[in-house]
């Protein structure tokens, strides 16, 4: 949306918190939901401790270990490689992440690890797109029947 207004980005935690660098992983789900005193020490309130979001960090993790990289560096230089984005806003907290961060300058992703990326993190329409997309709508349109598109 973003590209088609021509406004440009900034993501501010273009790592999800960790989440990306293969900070966490799924045992820390339940850690993040956990209400009993037992949370680790990150910020679950953060809310980036997700099935969705673990699931994009294995593809990052794919990539990277692909290109002898970090995740950090592939999760950035994918970013970077967004035309709307402007620069993410790192959050390197030590020099050896900055350094580490840097890196990313340096990645050079294929179409193909692009387009997995992309795939693993792609935001689901929902309602009612799915709905209106499923067999079921079809079948009510068309009152049971089974059309075949002309060929």
């Amino acid at each position: 949306m973003a590209r088609e207004l021509g406004l440009g980005v900034v993501p501010y935690s273009p790592l999800a918190g960790g989440v990306l660098t293969g900070k966490y992983g799924r045992d820390d789900l339940a850690a993040a939901g956990a209400g009993d005193g037992t949370r680790r020490s990150f910020n679950p309130a953060l809310g980036t401790v997700t099935e969705r979001n673990l699931a994009v960090a294995d593809a990052v993790r794919e990539v990277a270990a692909e290109l002898g990289r970090s995740s950090a560096q592939v999760a950035l230089a994918w970013t970077l490689r967004n035309p709307a984005v402007t620069a993410p806003v790192v959050g390197a907290r030590t020099p050896s992440q900055l350094a580490d961060n840097l890196g990313a300058l340096d990645v050079e992703l294929t179409a193909s690890q692009l387009a997995r990326l992309d795939a693993a993190s792609a935001i689901g329409l929902g309602y009612p797109h799915d709905m209106l997309t499923g067999g079921h709508i079809r079948e009510v349109m068309t009152g049971g029947l089974r059309i075949e598109p002309r060929r």
